[in-house]
């Protein structure tokens, strides 16, 4: 992957540490959040004069699996495809053979994701917290509907966007989703502990593992705690989760048509609504006449 040069056009400004193979995308030097395969940077796209985010997945953990590599790969390519206005553009992707990495190009929310965005606005209603979910529960019924299904696996707070003007939601994230079949099954273990489904670990799942996901979103969004916050160890949590406990947040839960839909949707697998049944749902039905879109503005 070429480096950037310093040219005119850079030498006043930042400089890019980075471009992309085509030499549209630069990338600078600033951290907008990691995990543990991945550091997603500011960047810039110099074809249309915006800001975007440049996620690079580290292939290291993956190095001896050629197959899972590529499947990363190709299923990351299959990301680009989705247009759905509740779920983050994908504008590029490519494999780095020299730095074993695969890098995207996403756009970028104005207001970064949707727990730091809670933090910062503490007051803030039942009934915007309903608009919130309410477009995460949009971008899910989408992807649970792609041909083929697609099931994101780690849906939580910190990779749901904001664009804080509008009041616009966007899923995010989406390079570890689960491109699955007419059997809508998927098997590999992969998720944030706090967030992950009792199934998800028996290592066979549907979609229903992110209608749970969302729930411990929503918990969030209305406790300002990550749910089983009292464990401290991956361990502990699994227990819990899986011996069906619930997290003690949920009892600080004092809104009780909230606390019976986040009850809801972390039912057992089958016994929980789809995406589009929640949407459908009383939770939602002061928002009928509203409109939830931001406005569009030419």
């Amino acid at each position: 992957m070429p480096v950037g040069d310093t040219n005119t056009s850079q030498r006043d400004g930042e400089q890019f540490v980075e471009v992309d193979p085509t030499g549209r995308y630069g990338r600078y030097n600033d951290l907008l959040g990691s995990g543990a395969v991945k550091k997603v940077y500011r960047a810039f796209d110099q074809k249309e004069g915006i800001e975007v985010a440049w996620s690079q997945v580290r292939l290291g953990r993956f190095s001896e699996d050629l197959s899972l590599i590529n499947r990363i790969h190709s299923e990351v390519q299959l990301l680009r495809t989705l247009k759905n206005k509740y779920i983050i553009v994908c504008y590029s992707v490519w494999k780095d053979a020299e730095h074993n990495n695969i890098n995207f190009i996403t756009e970028v929310c104005t207001s970064g994701n949707l727990r730091e965005y809670r933090k910062k606005h503490r007051q803030v209603s039942i009934k915007a917290l309903k608009k919130w979910s309410k477009q995460v529960l949009e971008g899910l019924q989408y992807l649970h509907t792609h041909e083929p299904c697609i099931i994101h696996r780690d849906l939580n707070c910190s990779n749901i966007f904001v664009n804080g003007n509008t009041g616009q939601i966007k899923i995010g994230d989406l390079g570890f989703a689960a491109i699955v079949g007419k059997s809508h099954l998927a098997h590999s273990i992969i998720g944030t502990p706090e967030y992950m489904a009792p199934e998800l670990y028996e290592e066979d799942y549907t979609e229903m593992v992110d209608i749970y996901s969302f729930a411990m979103c929503l918990l969030e969004m209305v406790t300002l705690e990550i749910p089983y916050s009292e464990c401290d160890s991956v361990a502990k949590i699994y227990k819990k989760v899986t011996t069906g406990k619930m997290p003690q947040a949920l009892s600080k839960v004092a809104d009780p048509e909230v606390k019976a839909f986040i009850e809801k949707c972390i039912a057992q697998p089958r016994a929980r609504p789809s995406a589009f049944e929640l949407l459908k749902d009383s939770f939602f039905s002061e928002l009928k006449d509203e409109q939830i879109d931001p406005p569009i503005r030419n």
